[in-house]
């Protein structure tokens, strides 16, 4: 697939999953793949609890935008990143309905908890309100969220249609209808989710993949398997005749580096045949494109690992099915 009509298939995209499966790396891969293509990037962190910052080299993120990456070639791609706050939000909402001593006073006082709560699902309605305001904001192509954790994320995306449910008239109807309008737009908003290879994570997302579907009708795009551990050539060879081609070669192998090998060996062969079994599964059971990311051995992940994994990722979307024929995969 082409890299523009890949990124421009949605101006926003929600990266969700459950806690632990590289959920924000992923988003940072997009978020950096995207701005390699030449896109302007605005990367959203919730309740700054993230890190995406970091990914890149930087401090934490504030409410207002950071830049966190140019294309050293001097060319149009860039990332910036901010932290969406529900406080932050409820705050500039008032203060742009002409609210901004009431909003001061709330700020001050520590009242802000006690509105929010006496209206379950604004917190996160305001939230999105957010993002729907920079995803018509000029000079961004393309926003990337990183959601809340996969339980969340369910809330989270249903909490317009929750609000509409219970509020006939007013801002915050107005507020909501216009966050359930962009969540349901495909060409507005998509959600990837991400997983890894193992089951417990399978079954989570296959559930959230189906939810979201069912009872917030957001397009689903491709799901990103995450941690893949990359294929070993020779991995099938057996290991006596491996040794001898070793000793062949003037290598001298203990019997104990022998029996560390095999053992090596034989947990790569268990883990490559789990990947290939759960990655099936998830094929036949989730009628979506899949992309697959490797599990990078790197001590400290930061930017040179975050600039291999988009070179990975822009691999995958370019071995990726036409659009035409992908959307009638779903």
């Amino acid at each position: 697939m082409d890299f523009r009509q890949f990124f421009a298939a949605s101006a926003v995209t929600i990266v969700a999953g459950k806690g632990g499966v590289g959920k924000t790396t992923v988003a940072a891969t997009l978020a950096l793949a995207a701005a390699k293509t030449g896109l302007r990037v605005t990367i959203v962190e919730i309740e700054g609890k993230s890190g995406i910052s970091r990914l890149f080299g930087h401090g934490p993120l504030k409410y207002h935008d950071q830049l966190l990456w140019t294309d050293p070639s001097g060319g149009d791609g860039r990332v910036q990143g901010r932290a969406l706050t529900a406080d932050h939000a409820l705050v500039e909402y008032l203060r742009d309905h002409g609210l901004n001593r009431i909003s001061k006073r709330l700020a001050d006082s520590g009242a802000l908890d006690i509105v929010t709560a006496a209206t379950p699902g604004i917190k996160d309605v305001l939230l999105l309100g957010k993002v729907k305001q920079l995803e018509r904001s000029a000079p961004t192509d393309l926003v990337i969220v990183d959601a809340p954790a996969a339980g969340h994320a369910i809330s989270f995306l249903k909490s317009a249609q929750g609000l509409l449910n219970a509020i006939a008239v007013g801002p915050i109807e107005t507020q909501a209808r216009e966050v359930q309008e962009m969540l349901t737009d495909p060409s507005r908003c998509q959600v990837v989710l991400v997983t890894l290879a193992q089951e417990t994570p399978m079954n989570e997302v296959i559930e959230t993949a189906y939810q979201l579907e069912d009872e917030v009708g957001v397009k689903l795009g491709p799901v990103v398997i995450n941690g893949l551990y990359p294929p070993l050539p020779g991995l099938e060879t057996p290991l006596e005749t491996a040794v001898a081609e070793a000793y062949a070669a003037g290598w001298a192998i203990s019997h104990d580096v022998k029996s560390q090998l095999g053992q090596a060996a034989e947990f790569r062969r268990e883990r490559a045949a789990m990947q290939r079994e759960q990655t099936e599964r998830l094929h036949s059971t989730l009628p979506l494109p899949q992309m697959h990311l490797d599990l990078l051995f790197d001590t400290e992940f930061a930017l040179p690992a975050l600039e291999t994994l988009a070179e990975i990722l822009l691999r995958e979307i370019d071995a990726l099915p036409p659009l035409p024929e992908w959307n009638t995969q779903q």
